[in-house]
């Protein structure tokens, strides 16, 4: 039996990334530079960290004023308190603080610790204390990229904007898709029958976050990665969603 195949390439040569920097066109500039010729169906999975700061979301925290609230959580989570009113400022609820950490349900639905903010590996020109918010809209992002590169490359592109996010009964972070575009980010395979007949009854698959996960293991983390990676699989035949399809409903949340 043939088994498909998945292949993975990483596309090196991204320099940094500013904010306003077209970052479609570094992306080709990569795939061309690297040899590497997209395939009609491929997605190109691209890390959070340099759409957001493409796109500008970058905030000095030596400007944020904190409120009453953010010196409170400040004061049990030993974090500084310009950064709680920054994390307080992309939430829409705090759900857990505690020493070191507050998990919160970020105004884009997903929850994660500090909102996404990260001060990681973040420069930025005038700045005293930058540090990195999500993207406004990580699927129209995703949607902006694909339009792009679908253009230059004359086929239809997957992509994929990926972040690595922690799990609450799991250790470590995953590569997740926070957005997608020309893909199908959840799979409902409900209604259909597994090998022996049965009907499955609750089976959703997380195509989006498969595919990110996929392209963080040559992608890296931290100071050695690499910002974005080819991914060829077969296609799977399923309605496109973005990636807000896979946020869990907060009435269906059992953590909350």
């Amino acid at each position: 039996m043939t088994l498909p195949a998945l292949a993975v390439w990483p596309l090196p040569g991204i320099p940094r990334v500013n904010p306003g920097d077209d970052l479609a066109a570094l992306l080709i500039a990569s795939m061309t530079a690297a040899g590497l010729a997209p395939e009609d169906g491929d997605i190109v999975v691209v890390a959070q960290k340099i759409v957001s700061k493409a796109e500008g979301r970058l905030v000095d925290l030596a400007t944020v004023t904190p409120s009453p609230r953010a010196k409170a959580l400040s004061a049990i989570t030993g974090k500084p308190p310009a950064l709680v009113e920054t994390i307080l400022s992309e939430s829409d609820e705090v759900l857990r603080a505690k020493r070191n950490v507050i998990v919160v349900a970020h105004r884009l639905g997903l929850v994660l610790a500090n909102a996404g903010i990260d001060q990681s590996n973040v420069e930025a020109d005038g700045m005293t204390e930058p540090a990195l918010l999500l993207p406004l809209d990580p699927d129209a992002s995703a949607a902006h990229l694909k339009s792009r590169l679908d253009s230059h490359f004359a086929i239809r592109l997957g992509v994929v904007i990926s972040d690595s996010i922690g799990r609450a009964w799991r250790l470590g972070t995953t590569g997740t898709a926070i957005g997608a575009a020309g893909i199908p980010s959840l799979i409902d395979q409900r209604g259909e029958r597994d090998m022996n007949g049965r009907v499955l009854m609750v089976t959703e698959t997380a195509f989006a976050d498969s595919v990110a996960t996929a392209a963080v293991l040559v992608m890296g983390e931290a100071a050695e990665g690499t910002p974005a990676a080819l991914v060829r699989m077969p296609r799977r035949e399923a309605p496109e969603k973005p990636a807000r399809a896979l946020v869990r409903p907060k009435r269906e949340d059992m953590f909350r």
